[in-house]
């Protein structure tokens, strides 16, 4: 399992993209297709053509990391977006499930809970457990 920040986001192309591109040319697509700063410390994912292959730059300490991988017998499965959409933003786990080749169709991810905001201040919510005198 990955263990990001959550202020990292992971953008996942949707379109195929030509393998031939190496760290500038995927550089390139981030900058001026998705309008996205390629030094911000995101992943940027993008699948082959044939869907068997896989590469994720990102930028580390003064210089950009390509990672690239390729499946011998299936293929990267995408999550299922919304028409017309040529990126999406996945969570670390989805993007764990992408490389080992998991068919995002088949899973089902439970409801995020988010914890309910009571008043204002955080003193509102303590109990005195002092001795009584």
């Amino acid at each position: 399992m990955l263990t990001l920040p959550p202020s990292v986001r992971i953008y996942l192309s949707l379109q195929p993209v030509d393998f031939r591109k190496g760290v500038d040319g995927l550089a390139g697509v981030v900058r001026r297709v998705w309008d996205e700063d390629p030094l911000a410390g995101h992943l940027f994912v993008f699948i082959g053509r044939r869907a068997d292959r896989v590469k994720i730059l990102f930028w580390d300490r003064g210089g950009f990391v390509l990672y690239y991988k390729r499946l011998e017998r299936a293929r990267f499965q995408l999550p299922a977006v919304q028409p017309g959409a040529d990126r999406v933003v996945i969570s670390a786990a989805d993007l764990a499930m992408l490389l080992e080749g998991i068919d995002f169709s088949r899973v089902r991810h439970p409801r995020q809970w988010v914890p309910r905001r009571q008043g204002t201040g955080r003193m509102q919510n303590l109990v005195d457990r002092s001795p009584q005198v």
